[in-house]
C-alpha cells in the first residue's frame, strides 16, 4: 500500500520567505501564516483527504452511540471493534483500529490522514479524560457518560476545536520541523513549538463557534453522513486558514 506524502516546500519563492522569517526571529503567527501560504495547495487537498473525513465523521457518531442503551453494540455496528463496556483506552484503541481498517479499504495512507487519525485519537482521549478522572479511577460507565455528554452542541464544539487545533499544529510543524533545527537553538525551537500550539488553539476558536450549531442542525435533518462531514471539513479549514492569517496581521505573540 502506498504512502502519499504532502511533499516538501523548499526552493519555492514563498518557502524562501518562510525561511527568511525564521532567520529574522519573526513572531510565531507570522511564520505560521507564511507557512500556510506556502503550503496552500496541500491544505486545499487536505479538505478532500478521505481519512481526515472518516476520522472526523467517527467523532460525530461516537457521542450518539453512547446515548444508546446498547452502547457497545452500536459502536460495533459503526465499525469500532470493542468488547462490552469498553474503558477509555479500549475505546480509543478501537477507534484507531477502525480508521486503520478504513485506510486498508480505500487503499492508501496519507501523511495528512495520519495527522487526522492521531489528532482525533488524542482529542478523544484528552476530552474524555478531563471529565472522567477521579481519585477512584475511571470506569467504563464514566467513559460512556462523558462520551454521551459530547452529543450536546456546546460540548461537541469543544471536541471539534481541540481536534482542529491539533490538526493545524501538526500540519504546520510537518513543514517547519526540518528548517527549525537549522535556524533556531533547541531552546528556541521548544519555545516556538509552544507558541505555535497556543496560536493554533486560539485560531481554532473560529471552528468551535459554528461546529455546535452545525452538529445539532445536521443531526436533526437526517443525520451526519460521511459526505456531510467532509463538507464541514472544507468550510472549517477555510475558516481556520483565514483566522491564522488574521493572527499574523494583528502583530505577534
Amino acid at each position: 500500500m502506498g504512502h502519499i506524502r504532502l511533499g516538501n516546500l523548499p526552493r519555492t519563492r514563498k518557502w524562501r520567505q518562510v525561511v527568511a522569517l525564521l532567520d529574522s526571529g519573526a513572531a510565531t503567527d507570522q511564520i505560521a501564516a507564511a507557512t500556510l501560504d506556502a503550503s496552500k495547495h496541500g491544505l486545499e487537498e487536505a479538505a478532500r483527504d478521505p481519512t481526515l473525513a472518516y476520522s472526523f465523521w467517527l467523532l460525530t457518531q461516537l457521542p450518539l452511540c453512547a446515548r444508546k442503551s446498547d452502547y457497545s453494540e452500536e459502536l460495533r455496528k459503526l465499525g469500532i471493534p470493542v468488547a462490552d463496556d469498553p474503558g477509555l483506552l479500549d475505546l480509543v484503541g478501537a477507534f484507531t483500529d477502525s480508521v486503520d481498517a478504513h485506510i486498508r479499504l480505500i487503499g492508501g495512507r496519507t501523511d495528512l490522514g495520519e495527522m487526522a487519525q492521531m489528532g482525533a485519537a488524542e482529542s478523544l482521549t484528552s476530552t474524555l479524560r478531563q471529565g472522567t478522572e477521579s481519585l477512584f479511577g475511571t470506569t467504563p460507565a464514566d467513559v460512556q457518560r462523558e462520551l454521551a455528554s459530547l452529543a450536546t452542541p456546546k460540548n461537541f464544539s469543544v471536541l471539534v476545536r481541540d481536534f482542529f487545533s491539533r490538526l493545524s499544529e501538526r500540519y504546520l510543524t510537518y513543514f517547519l520541523s526540518r528548517e527549525l533545527s537549522n535556524h533556531r537553538s533547541v531552546d528556541e525551537n521548544r519555545q516556538f513549538r509552544e507558541a505555535l500550539s497556543v496560536h493554533c488553539k486560539q485560531a481554532s476558536k473560529i471552528v468551535e463557534q459554528f461546529a455546535g450549531g452545525w452538529y445539532s442542525k445536521t443531526n436533526f435533518k437526517g443525520g451526519i453522513t460521511q459526505r456531510k462531514a467532509a463538507n464541514f471539513i472544507q468550510v472549517a479549514l477555510k475558516k481556520l486558514r483565514a483566522e491564522l492569517d488574521k493572527g499574523a496581521e494583528g502583530g505577534g505573540h
